[in-house]
């Protein structure tokens, strides 16, 4: 197992789970974020395709166990699965020497913030106004006036489709990584899951006579009828194609490999262990390197914080 760098500023890892704390409230025993979610058995089978790029395991040509946890963004484990919010998709491979290796993905392709720091700026600037109920528009407008990276991201996060299922949705793992080859040579790479489904999403009207749990109990049905399965695209960078800001996408015409398919069979038998567990995105593996990112550095902090609050919560 092999993790990224330890991040420095614990600080504002703390400062950053205090203030969705304070916006969102505390449900005792959940997760800060993605609090509602189930996990699923499921394989990946490597194409090959990667085998060439790096020497990490599950990449090159044996099958491997995973467990995905599908999600609701909210923090709120009760919120509606109609409303406009963003899905996670965590996938945990469960390597052949006994390790783990995880690959965490939303259904938006960038994040808001280019650093913690200002993500904590965002999230101060969310605070609700007391007569409106609502974040200050005002507030929210200057925030992107000290951060215009942030736009695109803000407006696509308001504006985001609510899915027909977790099946039918693309998801991306935002952050850019290193892939580390044989012979030592580095290689960026950015990866999203392709659903095989295809992508398909809810009327608003249709979405909001929905269950509470709608997209768990579609998967439920779906998955009576046989698995489902998404396609592992990665997408190589190239000379001057940023790995430090997961506000920035690459060009489209950058090269993209399928790296395997993943296939979900079943819902785990354990829902209470996987709920207790923290899928993280710097548990990492041999041929797999943390990029400078640094939101993805600070995330195992902010998760160890969020873990160690919910761990002690009755």
């Amino acid at each position: 197992m092999c993790m990224s760098p330890v991040w420095t500023h614990p600080q504002v890892a703390v400062a950053l789970v205090d203030t969705i704390e304070h916006l969102s409230g505390t449900h005792a025993g959940y997760r800060r974020a993605h609090a509602r979610g189930v996990c699923y058995d499921a394989e990946f089978t490597p194409s090959g395709e990667a085998s060439r790029l790096t020497t990490a395991s599950h990449l090159q040509s044996a099958p491997v166990r995973a467990t995905v946890r599908f999600s609701h963004t909210g923090t709120d484990p009760r919120r509606h699965d109609g409303e406009r919010a963003a899905r996670g998709f965590a996938t945990r491979f469960h390597l052949p020497d006994g390790s783990n290796t995880d690959v965490i993905a939303v259904n938006l392709d960038r994040f808001v913030s280019s650093t913690p720091e200002s993500f904590l700026g965002l999230l101060q600037a969310a605070e609700r106004d007391p007569d409106t109920g609502q974040p200050d528009p005002a507030k929210i407008q200057a925030y992107v006036g000290l951060h215009p990276e942030a736009g695109t991201a803000l407006a696509a996060a308001v504006g985001i489709s609510v899915p027909v299922s977790y099946a039918t949705t693309e998801y991306w793992a935002i952050h850019a990584f290193i892939w580390r080859d044989a012979d030592g040579g580095s290689h960026p790479v950015k990866y999203r899951w392709e659903p095989d489904f295809g992508a398909e999403h809810a009327d608003p009207t249709e979405a909001a006579s929905w269950s509470p749990e709608h997209l768990t109990e579609e998967l439920a049905e779906r998955l009576a009828e046989g698995p489902v399965s998404f396609t592992l695209k990665v997408q190589l960078g190239e000379e001057g194609d940023p790995t430090d800001d997961p506000t920035q996408v690459w060009p489209a015409d950058r090269k993209e490999i399928t790296a395997g398919r993943l296939t979900i069979t079943a819902e785990a038998e354990d829902q209470q262990h996987w709920a207790a567990q923290s899928f993280d995105p710097n548990l990492l593996t041999p041929g797999i390197e943390a990029s400078d990112d640094p939101v993805l550095a600070a995330r195992s902090a902010v998760y160890a914080v969020s873990y160690d609050r919910r761990a002690h919560e009755r």
